[in-house]
């Protein structure tokens, strides 16, 4: 395809490498808008980049999303369509961030820190050998590497750079958008929707080439607290009342086989992710996750019938739970706007990629997106090992997302008065 031979594989590399050097790094604790400085310092930066490259762009102050919009060059009323990528990266270290290019990567191990004895190498990791012949990017074992979601944000601005160089080329609308606090849950939550202006849009986060993930699970997390009663253990017969055995009675109750370590595709699970206490009280959180909305309410229920059973046995209720839902399954929403994966699959099928449709099994900016009324699947960033110090990418990888935005756009002129197609469903891999 001519994008291919087109796109400024250099300026993804270097915008790629610039920005992995921003520590982004979020923080659950902090109150602020982004929580961290670096978000901050990276979204201006982005917004001084579209400008010089000639594209329109602000940062939004409420939300902490650098905002770029490409006007449209055609004669058609085509929908404006958005890319969004995330600022912030994962809980491991961020600080100093030193990008390692391995060009024509070889095949063979890579000593990434000799101290801490750590090899980044194909017979433990076998999708390196898909990068072999290309310029990979490693950490220098420090630091995770930021490719999640910062090789995203290079890939949509290297297509952008595309259609500012090739004005020929005709297009609709481009909105981008580049957002904080992805991986703690809570930037999407202030998406400007009205200043994005797109009527669908895609993420292209984490995922290999040809992936497009149109579900993500329903979500909600249980906070539960015990009162238990403390006495000494030799007069406590009949007035003992153990916080920690009453926690431990609940978590016996869940389903033993619905846990993430077994489940899959679109199986659902409980997980507890935090569990402390004493005899006199003890903390529970168990997130709750399905695709299937009435099993997902049904596990709810499950959880709060055991907590109903259990404080049956005191005088008083011991046991207190509140369930907060977390997001909603974007399938819902996407299978009524089937252009906006048809699209996607159309694409696919003319750069020659195999399409996977696969179920998110997570959640993404596109859950809170999708919720204000613009349907946004899942794509794919094109890079591997995420959140630690094995993450890696390739420059080539980073130009193929971005030769696929391209397409995609490309392909949106193309279907001009052929949106309403035939539907789409979805099923396991």
């Amino acid at each position: 395809m001519r994008q291919l031979n087109e796109l400024d594989q250099d300026l993804i590399e270097s915008l790629f490498i610039k920005y992995a050097k921003v520590n982004t790094r979020s923080d659950p604790k902090s109150p602020t808008v982004p929580t961290t400085p670096g978000q901050v310092e990276l979204g201006r930066t982005i917004v001084d980049d579209l400008k010089k490259m000639g594209v329109d762009a602000t940062y939004d102050l409420d939300s902490g999303y650098a905002l770029g919009e490409l006007a449209s060059n055609s004669d058609k009323e085509l929908a404006p369509m958005g890319f969004i990528a995330h600022l912030d990266t994962a809980d491991y270290n961020a600080d100093n961030v030193q990008p390692q290019i391995h060009a024509n990567y070889d095949g063979a191990d890579i000593v990434l820190n000799r101290k801490k004895n750590l090899v980044l190498s194909p017979t433990q990791f076998p999708n390196l050998k898909k990068a072999i012949g290309q310029r990979l990017i490693t950490t220098d074992g420090n630091t995770l590497l930021g490719a999640d979601d910062k090789a995203g944000i290079a890939a949509i601005m290297g297509a952008l750079k595309f259609f500012v160089t090739h004005p020929d080329v005709e297009h609709g609308p481009i909105e981008v958008a580049f957002g904080p606090d992805e991986e703690i849950g809570r930037g999407a939550k202030r998406f400007p929707a009205k200043a994005f202006g797109a009527k669908f849009a895609y993420t292209m986060d984490n995922g290999q080439p040809g992936q497009i993930e149109p579900e993500t699970f329903n979500a909600s997390q249980a906070e539960i607290d015990i009162t238990g009663t403390a006495v000494h253990p030799g007069d406590a017969y009949g007035l003992m009342v153990n916080a920690v055995g009453v926690a431990s009675e609940i978590v016996a109750a869940l389903p033993k086989n619905e846990v993430p370590e077994k489940s899959r595709g679109h199986q659902g699970f409980f997980l507890v992710t935090d569990f402390n206490g004493d005899i006199s009280k003890a903390h529970l959180t168990i997130i709750i996750r399905d695709f299937d909305r009435s099993r997902f309410h049904v596990k709810e229920r499950l959880l709060e019938n055991t907590v109903a059973r259990l404080n049956k046995q005191f005088d008083s209720p011991r046991i207190a739970m509140k369930i907060d839902e977390q997001y909603q399954n974007i399938g819902d929403v996407i299978q009524q706007h089937p252009y906006v994966m048809n699209l996607v699959l159309d694409t696919y099928k003319r750069l020659n990629m195999v399409p996977r449709v696969v179920p998110f099994r997570g959640g993404t900016d596109g859950n809170m997106i999708t919720a204000m009324g613009i349907p946004t699947p899942n794509l794919f960033n094109g890079g591997d090992n995420f959140h630690g110090p094995y993450e890696y990418i390739t420059t080539e990888a980073m130009v193929n997302v971005a030769s696929v935005v391209v397409e995609i756009i490309k392909e949106h002129v193309r279907q001009f008065g052929h949106e309403d197609v035939t539907p789409v469903s979805f099923s396991p891999e």
